[in-house]
């Protein structure tokens, strides 16, 4: 089979859905690649890197797509809310896709998905278990933003981060407050506390106590506990706006008091919560740093405005999205790693072998046969129940 990557077209999307040190295993599993001309420029990987290691360079996206069995992306259409949709009839029937298709954004753009025919995976909901670890391109990308969050910040704060004894007197170090601690809080705990930082870290789950010490920060305990604080698949449950009412109350003394503020905080499909109201923010020293990693879904602050940067009361509010973009080198090194497992798992002998009985390959599958086939979100859009089904 033939695994086409066509350039990505999102506006300043700069990583590549395959880099050339993953197509030798690829050949292995009997899997062809072709790629778009240019493909992976911007990430650092010339043509030439691809046909070295057995690639076949495409002039255009059109030829990709009628060339390729499965099409690889980072952002397919439905996360590419800018220029996906130019894909969609380069689309056929039964061909694959895979990569991300934000599949509890919009329901018009799934079912539009579906109905070209394509059997199409979602990598946002991969399931986290041990087996499906070196195939989760959400935790690889989540690891890139969290990095670049703090490197951000500290760009744009006006003070060192680490302390410093000099000859002129010390420097105290700066404080840095990381707001859920999922893969990027984690990340950028650790980056944070590399540089220097005091950190500490929230999380509505007390269960991540133990992650954030581990990377040196101080975990922050309020009075108050959420309930059900995590689904089944790890992630932050939702909590109704008397919880978050209070936890703003409570977080409010530990924000003041921070330099740098980061969060995370995302419930997948539904907006952001307001953690950090314009009265928290107010009440911070000048020159302070928000960096909201929530941006796109409306915001953990609630100053925030989407892939935009402003400053109120003197302190910063970024609100930058599509972060892992920026370093594109190795966030395409990471999800490439991800999409090859992926593959790995998905054909054997060179076909693709759909397995429904398989959680990698039931929780994945996204669309098929011109259906959106996957229970979760056809429950999300109260879309009527599928009768299941076995192998293919």
């Amino acid at each position: 089979m033939i695994v086409g990557v066509p350039k990505e077209s999102f506006p300043g999307e700069r990583r590549v859905a395959l880099v050339p040190s993953v197509l030798p295993n690829l050949a292995k599993a009997g899997l062809e690649v072709v790629v778009e001309t240019g493909a992976g420029t911007e990430a650092g990987y010339p043509d030439a890197a691809y046909t070295e290691k057995g690639a076949k360079v495409l002039p255009s996206r059109a030829e990709v797509f009628s060339t390729a069995d499965i099409v690889v992306q980072v952002l397919c259409y439905g996360s590419n809310d800018k220029t996906g949709k130019a894909d969609v009839p380069l689309m056929r029937r039964d061909q694959a896709l895979i990569g991300f298709l934000r599949p509890m954004g919009a329901r018009e753009v799934v079912e539009e998905v579906a109905r070209t025919g394509v059997t199409a995976f979602a990598v946002e909901l991969m399931p986290r278990s041990t087996r499906a670890q070196s195939m989760d391109a959400l935790s690889s990308m989540a690891t890139a933003c969290g990095y670049k969050a703090v490197l951000i910040a500290g760009d744009v704060l006006p003070r060192f981060f680490p302390m410093l004894t000099t000859a002129a007197g010390t420097i105290t170090p700066a404080r840095v407050l990381v707001i859920g601690a999922g893969v990027a809080g984690l990340q950028a705990i650790a980056t944070a506390k590399r540089l220097g930082a005091v950190v500490s870290a929230y999380d509505l789950r007390p269960a991540v106590k133990e992650q954030v010490q581990s990377l040196g920060g101080r975990f922050v305990e309020l009075a108050i506990e959420a309930k059900d604080a995590q689904d089944a698949r790890g992630y932050a449950r939702a909590q109704d706006e008397t919880f978050y009412a209070r936890q703003r109350e409570l977080l409010g003394r530990v924000v003041a008091e921070s330099d740098v503020v980061i969060t995370t905080a995302v419930v997948p499909g539904q907006k952001a919560p307001v953690l950090v109201t314009a009265e928290m923010v107010k009440a911070m020293a000048p020159g302070s740093v928000i960096v909201d990693l929530a941006a796109e879904r409306g915001g953990n602050c609630e100053l925030t405005r989407a892939d935009e940067t402003v400053m109120v009361n003197g302190v910063t509010i970024i609100g930058r999205i599509n972060l892992a973009s920026t370093v594109p080198y190795h966030a395409s090194q990471l999800y490439a790693r991800n999409l090859t497992a992926f593959l790995q798992h998905l054909t054997k002998k060179g076909k693709i072998e759909l397995n429904l009985e398989d959680e990698i390959i039931r929780d994945t599958l996204l669309t098929r046969g011109g259906e959106v086939v996957q229970a979760r979100i056809r429950e999300f859009f109260k879309m009527p129940t599928l009768v299941a089904q076995g192998k293919a």
